[in-house]
């Protein structure tokens, strides 16, 4: 398939980009800064800015898939989904964030007295993200939110799926970038969640 990935040199990006090459997908790398992309026999770099909603959409014209892995707080939802909205994007995957996650009903995980201040910000603007996805009627969007704990690690294969609930077990709530990557492209591959958000975690 051909996948735009919007930020494919980030924490969650890079193993993206490093999942969706490994599984032979023409991957459309969009950053700040080209020449932090790996080369690879399907990747092609392009430079792109986040906040110019118009180029955005147009370098994500043509392909299958969008994947926006960008941090929330440091772009504009309205942009990002204009831009895939008007590129003609099939799908748009969006690497979440777990504060939106409900902890007890009608309880969100950024919302609790122990959620760490430095990270609230963009955990609200993550929820928001989430907010004006489920408004989208055009646009086929999944969003997909990590664990509490989103951290480097292994690629294990082995992790659960969820729906709005944090999931977590005995070590806490966690998930590598590397098994997230495996999760996204799995629904790249084979789409089990239009115009839903998911979780995934150990």
């Amino acid at each position: 398939m051909k996948v735009a990935l919007i930020g494919a040199t980030g924490n969650a990006g890079s193993r993206i980009l490093a999942e969706l090459s490994r599984r032979e997908h023409e991957v459309t790398a969009i950053v700040r800064n080209p020449d932090g992309v790996p080369t690879g026999a399907h990747v092609t770099a392009r430079k792109g800015d986040v906040s110019d909603e118009g180029p955005l959409s147009e370098l994500l014209a043509g392909h299958d898939v969008a994947v926006s892995a960008v941090r929330f707080a440091q772009s504009d939802p309205h942009k990002l989904i204009g831009a895939a909205r008007s590129s003609g994007v099939a799908r748009y995957l969006v690497v979440g964030g777990a504060g939106s996650l409900e902890v007890a009903p009608g309880v969100r995980l950024v919302d609790t007295p122990d959620f760490p201040s430095a990270y609230k910000a963009e955990a609200l603007a993550g929820a928001a993200f989430l907010d004006l996805l489920r408004q989208e009627r055009e646009l086929d969007w999944t969003y997909i939110s990590p664990s509490a704990m989103f951290v480097p690690g292994e690629r294990t294969g082995r992790f659960r799926l969820g729906r709005d609930q944090l999931l977590a077990n005995e070590n806490g709530s966690s998930i590598s970038f590397e098994d997230y990557a495996i999760a996204l492209v799995d629904e790249v591959e084979k789409p089990a969640h239009s115009r839903q958000r998911f979780t995934v975690g150990y």
